[in-house]
């Protein structure tokens, strides 16, 4: 299967396309929050809760073990939190954006005084610091996106998952008809000026529709999660198809 991953402008290998994509999170990282809910008008928070929903069986097990990788400043993580019992097991939040990362940290400190409901980890996502099998969920939410190599992700989360653990992977994609011309219009043109406005710079708005552009569609997706080895693979548009939910079970 061919490699395919992010490629942020200037990038010419999957190293140096990580280390960008790193750069330019944690720039962004003091105006992210703001320019999501600004740029999606709040929808992303209704994208969220719903993804966190379609996982609450497991969640609300106490003794489940739950990943959030790409986890930004953890809007995805406290969504999840809702559905986690007083007492469970942590969930760990992880991203290799340090700025992002310190910016969720602040939010799960802030959650429940006293109580550590998430843990915040500094690391890829195409390498993480897990035993094998040791995850009953993982869940990454408009991140997957932007890993230098889709498949790795997809072969490095099945390593950490348990038999028949579940993944979820929420992200943009690009949907047809006029529907899709108008968003197409929006966040080609309308979504990186307001985002340089707010931003002050180019780049990472500029980024965004192409990395949503150069996203495996959905079907391409789906074949490449069960190439990976996973089972009951699944695609649920929101918002007209703006955004979806990938789901699949690790094979026992």
């Amino acid at each position: 299967m061919q490699a395919v991953g992010a490629k942020p402008q200037g990038a010419t290998d999957e190293v140096s396309a990580a280390a960008e994509v790193q750069r330019m999170f944690n720039r962004i990282a003091p105006r992210y929050d703001l320019l999501n809910h600004v740029l999606s008008a709040n929808i992303d928070k209704l994208w969220w809760r719903r993804t966190a929903k379609r996982f609450r069986a497991v969640l609300a097990q106490p003794d489940s073990r739950v990943l959030d990788i790409c986890c930004g400043t953890g809007d995805m993580t406290m969504a999840l939190l809702k559905w986690r019992p007083r007492g469970a097991q942590p969930i760990l939040a992880a991203d290799f954006a340090r700025a992002m990362l310190a910016r969720g940290a602040e939010k799960f400190a802030a959650r429940i005084p006293g109580e550590a409901t998430a843990v915040a980890l500094e690391a890829d996502a195409l390498h993480l610091p897990l035993q094998a099998e040791s995850l009953d969920l993982v869940v990454s939410a408009f991140g997957f996106r932007n890993l230098a190599n889709y498949e790795a992700g997809l072969r490095e989360f099945h390593r950490v998952l348990k038999p028949g653990g579940q993944l979820g992977i929420l992200d943009f994609s690009e949907p047809g008809g006029l529907i899709g011309k108008a968003y197409a219009l929006y966040f080609r043109r309308v979504l990186p000026a307001i985002g340089r406005v707010i931003c002050g710079e180019d780049g990472p708005y500029n980024y965004l529709p192409a990395s949503v552009g150069g996203f495996p569609a959905p079907p391409r997706m789906l074949e490449m999660m069960r190439a990976c080895g996973y089972e009951q693979c699944s695609w649920k548009p929101y918002t007209f198809g703006i955004a979806g939910l990938y789901t699949a079970t690790r094979s026992t």
